[in-house]
């Protein structure tokens, strides 16, 4: 049988069961699984991957990682729908994307504020691009109020607006919103009366169970393609990205 390289290796021990797998190490070699004992081609298979593993224990976690990024990629694929469909108008780009970068955020995060400029020049420079924003207020209770006032901007079409100054303010507090929400036009009644509304409610508690299902570590948080890109990775790692989702599409 023909010498197998790293990546296959990595690529096989990342499809097995991975505890099963770290037992059978463990143990004495008595001859492979159940299956393998009923099939000497999956036996010797079996026997390349244990004897490579063994020789070369530092590929476990990358393995582990691999194993770890498929998962998502099947959560990311499932929740699609509900990811990339937005809030009312809690986007930017393209009103016909081809591609959609989605961004889990809070407006008392410092390294969301970091990611803006990463994030708008994508904007600038790809006319196919569209970015929903979710909101994810979970540093402070200043942030939850700040996520219901940006998305009754949302309802009034002027959410990015709202949401770069807001940003540009620093930390949410009452006068900083106030003032984001002035210098952005907002109609002050329409805020006071949808910022509590029923679909506000239900947009901040999807975007939570959404990021629970995803298994989303904090903010910012950026989906694209079957990619969940965790923390400011900034303007490259956010474009190489948008490229891979971009060639996986076009298939």
């Amino acid at each position: 049988m023909r010498a197998m390289r790293k990546g296959q290796i990595v690529a096989m021990v990342a499809g097995l069961a991975i505890g099963a797998s770290a037992v059978a190490l463990a143990a004495p070699d008595r001859g492979g699984s159940p299956a393998a004992a009923a099939d000497p081609g999956r036996a010797a298979m079996e026997k390349i991957v244990r004897d490579y593993i063994l020789d070369h224990p530092e590929i476990i976690p990358e393995a582990m990682a691999r194993l770890q990024e498929r998962e998502a990629a099947q959560k990311v694929s499932a929740s699609r729908k509900a990811l990339e469909t937005p809030f009312a108008g809690a986007w930017a780009g393209s009103a016909r994307p081809d591609v959609t970068l989605v961004e889990f955020f809070d407006y008392a995060c410092g390294f969301c504020r970091s990611s803006i400029p990463d994030v708008d020049r994508l904007l600038k420079e790809d006319p196919s691009l569209r970015i929903v924003f979710r909101e994810l207020p979970i540093l402070s209770a200043q942030s939850e109020v700040a996520a219901r006032v940006s998305l009754a901007a949302a309802k009034q079409g002027r959410f990015i607006d709202f949401h770069r100054r807001l940003f540009a303010a620093g930390r949410p507090a009452d006068p900083q919103i106030a003032a984001a929400q002035a210098a952005a036009g907002l109609n002050g009644a329409a805020v006071a009366r949808d910022k509590n509304a029923g679909d506000v409610n239900s947009e901040l508690a999807a975007n939570l169970e959404l990021a629970r299902t995803l298994g989303l570590s904090g903010t910012p948080s950026f989906i694209v393609g079957d990619r969940i890109l965790s923390g400011a990775v900034g303007y490259d790692e956010l474009k190489k990205a948008v490229a891979a989702a971009r060639a996986a599409k076009a298939g």
